[in-house]
């Protein structure tokens, strides 16, 4: 970084000269075209520049199972890269907040399938994150007017009819 480089292309290669030392070659590339080496980025800026979307999720399971698993969520699309701010956010949660609690609203989340980074933050932000207790059973009343079954069954036979009353027309 800060130094000057000079250049020299023909026409299969570019080459990279520090103060006359070669320190780079690259394939020629067409007009508008780039030729990328992963080696160039320094290692924490790798993940991102290079869509390492594993990596990503690697670094989420560090600081937990469920934030492990809460990455996945968010990365479980058919474009994951598009949503690898997301995770980012996700880890500066953890970083911020802790990893044993960023773990534990995710854990809530999870359970809740809510998949926001905004609305965890918002968990986060407004306390502590109690657990998800369950609701004791609904326990339906009976009915006011509750009636035995046999007021509601139906004849199984019609009305019987006088022989005479047939119509003979």
């Amino acid at each position: 970084m800060g130094h000057t480089l000079s250049a020299r292309a023909d026409q299969q290669l570019v080459r990279f000269y520090q103060r006359g030392l070669l320190i780079k070659t690259h394939p020629r590339q067409p007009p508008g075209g780039r030729s990328i080496d992963a080696s160039d980025y320094p290692p924490e800026r790798s993940v991102y520049a290079l869509r390492n979307v594993t990596a990503l999720q690697q670094q989420a399971t560090s600081y937990g199972a469920a934030v492990g698993r809460f990455a996945a969520a968010l990365l479980d699309s058919p474009l994951p890269w598009t949503r690898m701010r997301r995770v980012y956010a996700l880890l500066g949660l953890a970083r911020r907040y802790g990893a044993a609690r960023v773990n534990d609203a995710c854990t809530i989340a999870l359970a809740a399938e809510m998949l926001d980074v905004h609305r965890l933050k918002r968990m986060l932000e407004l306390g502590q994150v109690l657990p998800i207790t369950s609701s004791p059973a609904r326990v339906i009343p009976l009915a006011r007017f509750l009636r035995p079954a046999s007021q509601y069954a139906l004849p199984l036979a019609g009305p019987e009819r006088p022989e005479g009353d047939a119509d003979d027309h």
